[in-house]
C-alpha cells in the first residue's frame, strides 16, 4: 500500500514557475514508476510526465522542454518542476505510482496560470 500527498499547486503568472511534490508513504518507494496527470474542467485526465524505477523520463508534447519530473528514492518523493508556464496548464495536477497491476493516486493539487 502506498499513499501519496501532492503539495506545491497555487496560483502562477503566465511565464512563471511551480514546484510541485508528491510524497510518498509505505514501502519499496524505488520499485514503482512515477507519474504526474492532469485534469481540466471538462476534460479527459491526461499523462503529463513519467519517470521509471530506473530513472528513465517521459513527457507529454504539450510539456517538453517546460517541465521536468525528477525522484528523490531516499526522500520517497517525486517533483515536477513547470516553467515557461501557460494558462492552459491550469488543472489539477494528480500524482501516480504503479507497479504491475497496482496502481495508486493522491488527492491532487490544483494549478491555476493566470493573468
Amino acid at each position: 500500500q502506498v499513499q501519496l500527498v501532492e503539495s506545491g499547486g497555487g496560483l502562477a503568472l503566465p511565464g512563471g514557475s511551480l514546484r510541485l511534490s508528491c510524497a510518498a508513504s509505505g514501502s519499496n518507494f524505488g520499485r514503482y514508476d512515477m507519474s504526474w496527470y492532469r485534469q481540466a474542467p471538462g476534460k479527459q485526465r491526461e499523462l503529463v510526465a513519467t519517470i521509471t524505477r530506473g530513472g528513465r523520463t517521459d513527457y507529454a508534447d504539450s510539456v517538453a522542454g517546460r517541465f521536468t519530473i525528477s525522484r528523490d528514492n531516499a526522500k520517497s518523493t517525486v517533483y515536477l518542476q513547470m516553467n515557461s508556464l501557460k494558462p492552459e496548464d491550469t488543472a489539477v495536477y494528480y500524482c501516480n505510482a504503479a507497479r504491475s497491476w497496482v496502481s495508486y493516486w493522491g488527492q491532487g493539487t490544483q494549478v491555476t496560470v493566470s493573468s
